[in-house]
């Protein structure tokens, strides 16, 4: 069993946690035609801003109410309708997603019962959803964040009660560990078995790195409306990640749609458990062409076997990612000698490590020396440096490298390339164990294919 712990420290002093309001806003980029509003100060927003633009390379719409000392001191009622109205005159959205911060969350105020006498008060609003997801800094890290935008949203926009069954839909929703590369590889799998597919949210749509014909004010593609309202005539929904029980337990209150959850779709087996799920829902077996991805999956795994095999790895990630990680890497043989995460979760007991420590960066350099291989956000880069240590990047944000958000590691094709560019790190790194084991005689009875070269 996993011990996950504390870093018993009273700072922090390299963070890993990023905010639960960033985690809501991109969650909320994932609806079509949607404008984000932190519930905040401008510098809020600003960080959040900033951390998007780099992680994807793209114009982010993203809005604040600017919350100044007085309003906060008062009250930001007037500064939320004041917002909406705008954003409403100028950009147009299908839905406004509100993020409350610490800032208003921590003064007590009630924004959902001043939301609702502002909205009543605007009949000109009528087109206009506006969902609130509380997202203060102190709940959790970037995919708590997420999955309460997630909640937020099924319950505001999700009718109750299941209606008329579609038995080839189903809903997928996935984690914010997952990029719009990986959102598109698993519906495209799942429509591969003959299912139509809800996805909510569907980064795919919106951050996958189009380029749009003229400038659209809101995001640009995602889950519309009107397929979210449709949520509840599925016939199933697939959650990926733990972060997504919550919300898919929400669906099921409301729409009577059971849910499973699967913590990850990286590593053959964890595919493998996925495609069996498609197979029963569908009534199908499987296409030739997953068949060809899996045995291309279990020879790349063959290929790169030895060179994770006894290698030190240490990973600092948000829980699900961590999970995903940690499980793939170990599968292959190598050890998990540092596991760090944000916030307690199921998923951090999973990891295949003696322990877990919620913490931050430093925790991950203090526990990653002599390691093989750092996996990491971009912000792991110093520690690796220090170290020289190297470092695969994955999570958010990479911002210096291109290609973030086309980045694939889920199903048998993103498996088979995130362990391509593992090996291949770990190939430019060496092997020290296994150069030994070349130089030491075969033992006795045994063939040694290079002695038997000379």
């Amino acid at each position: 069993m996993t011990e996950v712990i504390g870093n018993g420290r009273a700072c922090t002093t390299n963070p890993l946690k990023l905010s639960p309001a960033l985690g809501g806003s991109l969650a909320f980029l994932g609806i079509d035609r949607c404008l984000p509003l932190l519930h905040g100060s401008q510098g809020c927003t600003a960080f959040a801003l900033v951390l998007m633009v780099r992680h994807f390379r793209e114009a982010i719409p993203l809005q604040t109410t600017a919350m100044s000392e007085l309003s906060t001191i008062l009250g930001g009622a007037d500064n939320v309708e004041t917002a909406i109205g705008n954003i409403y005159d100028r950009a147009k959205p299908r839905v406004i997603g509100i993020c409350s911060t610490a800032l208003t969350d921590t003064r007590g105020e009630d924004i959902e019962g001043e939301l609702r006498q502002t909205l009543a008060g605007h009949d000109e609003w009528v087109d206009l959803d506006v969902v609130l997801a509380p997202t203060p800094d102190y709940a959790g890290g970037l995919q708590e964040g997420w999955a309460a935008a997630i909640t937020a949203i099924i319950d505001e926009l999700v009718p109750e009660g299941s209606g008329t069954r579609t038995l080839r839909q189903v809903n997928l929703l996935p984690g914010s560990h997952l990029t719009p590369g990986d959102v598109e590889e698993v519906r495209e799998l799942i429509e591969s078995f003959g299912l139509a597919t809800i996805v909510l949210p569907d980064l795919a749509g919106s951050l996958d790195g189009h380029v749009p014909d003229e400038h659209v004010p809101t995001s640009l593609g995602g889950t519309t409306v009107e397929a979210i309202r449709a949520m509840g005539r599925s016939r199933m929904t697939l959650a990926i990640g733990e972060q997504m029980r919550s919300p898919a337990a929400a669906l099921e209150r409301r729409t009577g749609v059971p849910f499973r959850v699967f913590t990850s779709l990286t590593g053959l087996e964890a595919t493998d458990t996925f495609v069996a799920a498609l197979m029963e829902i569908a009534g199908s077996g499987v296409a030739e062409r997953l068949k060809r991805q899996r045995s291309r999956l279990v020879d790349t795994m063959l290929d790169a076997h030895f060179h994770f095999s006894g290698r030190s790895i240490a990973i600092a990630a948000e829980p699900d990612l961590l999970l995903a990680m940690s499980t793939l890497v170990a599968a292959m043989g190598a050890s998990i000698d540092c596991a760090v995460t944000t916030v307690a979760s199921p998923a951090a007991s999973r990891v295949p490590s003696a322990r877990v420590t919620i913490g931050d960066l430093d925790d991950l350099e203090r526990g990653a020396e002599g390691a093989d291989l750092i996996i990491a956000n971009a912000n792991g880069r110093q520690a690796a440096e220090r170290l020289n240590v190297p470092l695969y990047r994955t999570g958010f944000p990479i911002f210096d490298r291109l290609g973030a958000a086309q980045r694939l590691s889920v199903g048998y094709r993103g498996t088979a390339a995130v362990l391509c560019e593992i090996g291949n790190v770990l190939m430019d790194r060496g092997h020290g164990a296994h150069a030994h084991h070349e130089q030491t005689p075969a033992r006795e009875g045994t063939f040694d294919a290079q002695a038997a070269a000379h």
